[in-house]
C-alpha cells in the first residue's frame, strides 16, 4: 500500500496457499489506512485482480457461489473474499495487474519480502 507515506510490511503462515496470501496481503494492507482514501494495489496476482474486477460482483449476487446451474459450487477462500470486500469499503480502490519478474520496482521488492516471509514461515516448522 503506497499512499503519501509508504508503508512496508510481509507476513506469513504456514500450510496456506500463494492465493490466500495474496489476498491477506491486500486486506492488511487496506487496513492499516487511518482514513478513507484512494488507493491503487498494483499486483501481479491476477487471481486477485480478476477477482475484484470480474468476479466478486456476480459472486455477491450469486450468494458466494461460481458456476452455473446444477454445477455451483462455493467460492474458494470465501471468507479472504468477504474481508477483502469490507476492506476496500471505506477507500476508493482501483486494481492493476503487473507481470511478475518483469523488472517493476516495487512488485520485485514485494517478492522478495514474501520470499523471506515464507523461509521465515517454513523455518518455524522446522
Amino acid at each position: 500500500v503506497k499512499t503519501g507515506a509508504e508503508k512496508r510490511g510481509s507476513g506469513g503462515q504456514p500450510r496456506t496457499t500463494n492465493n490466500q496470501m495474496e489476498l491477506m496481503a491486500v486486506i492488511e494492507g487496506l487496513r492499516t489506512l487511518k482514513r478513507p482514501t484512494a488507493v491503487k494495489v498494483v499486483t501481479d496476482s491476477e487471481y486477485v485482480t480478476k477477482g475484484m474486477t470480474e468476479w466478486v460482483a456476480g459472486w455477491v449476487r450469486n450468494g458466494w457461489m461460481r458456476g452455473r446451474g446444477k454445477k455451483k459450487e462455493p467460492v474458494k477462500n470465501v471468507e479472504l473474499w468477504q474481508a477483502l470486500v469490507d476492506a476496500c469499503k471505506p477507500h476508493r480502490v482501483q486494481f492493476e495487474h503487473v507481470r511478475g519478474h518483469a523488472g517493476h520496482l516495487e512488485n520485485e521488492e514485494c517478492d522478495r519480502m514474501a520470499v523471506a516471509a515464507a523461509e521465515t514461515a517454513r523455518g518455524a516448522l522446522r
